[in-house]
């Protein structure tokens, strides 16, 4: 079986597991670490921002991950195929697709600053904002007590990305968009629809509204017929999933809702997901078994195909990623790189692995070793 119906395999069984890098987040030791960390772990798809060097970055990370799992077998690691590789784009303005700024010699002496001790990327410091650690999670915004913080947002442009999908081996593309967003949208298909045949997933990433399920009707009446699959990802509270437990029941209500719906594609959650989420599903049955039918398109339109993770997966591995940054004075030193750190990679594996198979032992999976 090749890399890609490996994959999709994951998709039709109900056990999809998609790390989330961030469409903002450009820290890129971190990224080559986290796609290091997660392809060993069994990852069937990691996302990133549309940033060249991003790209690069998670690349590295899954060829190093291929070549060690070839090799040997680390600790809690599933020895598997490489992880498709997607990059996000956005039709128009976008929590995901912004950052957070303030000029810190405005900040009153006496501040507590709050916003330091609030960051979740640790992007906050005594000069400001670090704008490559920076996701745009908006959670130092209501906090600030001087009303200082600004985001600075952006509208990622397609036609950059267009010639790294051959060049640079891109698998995938995920759209944010919006109920409402109609025009935006099309705009932005009209522009990427000419590659669309060489990507292996389409993901389209909406978050709920009133009127979304019409909206999405509109989406999928204009993109097909698809050379490719089609995920729908429910963004139910974005970038919130290492917040606490609860964070993750807007995502499933949204799944359940565009489930309901029966539309055409695959249903991912995202927005909120963490260690719960899982846990949520199997009670409330979203989850897909072995025996359950599927349509004429290899599709169960009545279950979940899987779950992506963004920030909480993140936190997970961050404790490690400190460590490893504390090792070696320079900015470059090999001992700031992960496989070269034995006992902080297998950590690192263990503690992503630690999430992959809470959705990869619903469904049993036959992994050559």
């Amino acid at each position: 079986m090749n890399n890609q119906a490996y994959r999709l395999k994951s998709l039709t069984e109900g056990n999809w597991f998609k790390l989330i890098c961030g469409a903002s987040y450009q820290h890129l030791p971190a990224i080559r670490s986290l796609a290091l960390a997660y392809s060993l772990a069994g990852a069937d798809c990691i996302d990133v921002a549309a940033d060249k060097a991003v790209i690069s970055a998670a690349q590295e990370g899954i060829s190093v991950a291929a070549k060690l799992s070839d090799t040997q077998q680390q600790e809690g690691s599933i020895k598997s195929k490489q992880p498709l590789l997607m990059v996000s784009l956005n039709d128009d303005e976008d929590p995901h697709f912004r950052k957070a700024e303030f000029e810190s010699i405005q900040c009153p002496a006496d501040c507590p600053r709050p916003c330091v001790k609030i960051c979740p990327a640790q992007a906050i410091n005594d000069f400001g904002v670090i704008d490559s650690l920076c996701y745009g999670c908006g959670r130092c915004l209501p906090i600030c007590p001087e009303n200082l913080i600004l985001t600075r947002s952006y509208v990622s442009t397609p036609q950059t990305v267009i010639p790294w999908i051959e060049e640079m081996g891109i698998d995938a593309i995920e759209i944010h968009t919006q109920a409402g967003h109609f025009e935006q949208f099309h705009r932005l298909w009209q522009t990427i629809y000419p590659v669309v045949k060489q990507l292996k997933v389409l993901a389209i990433s909406c978050s709920d509204a009133p009127d979304v399920i019409q909206y999405m009707r509109s989406l999928y009446a204009l993109i097909a017929p698809l050379p490719c699959p089609l995920i729908w990802q429910t963004d139910g509270r974005p970038m919130s999933g290492d917040i606490g437990a609860g964070t993750t029941h807007a995502a499933v209500k949204f799944a359940k809702k565009i489930i309901g719906a029966n539309l055409p594609g695959y249903v991912q959650l995202a927005g909120g997901t963490n260690g719960y989420t899982i846990t949520k599903l199997k009670s409330a049955g979203m989850l897909k078994k072995p025996q359950n039918k599927i349509n004429s398109d290899g599709i169960n339109n009545k279950k979940v195909s899987g779950v992506a993770y963004g920030s909480y997966a993140r936190s997970l591995i961050l404790p490690t990623l400190e460590q490893l940054e504390m090792l070696g004075h320079e900015v470059n030193s090999p001992t700031k790189i992960l496989e070269n750190n034995p006992q902080l990679l297998q950590q690192a594996v263990k503690q992503a692995h630690s999430l992959v198979t809470q959705i990869k032992t619903q469904v049993p999976q036959t992994i050559s070793r």
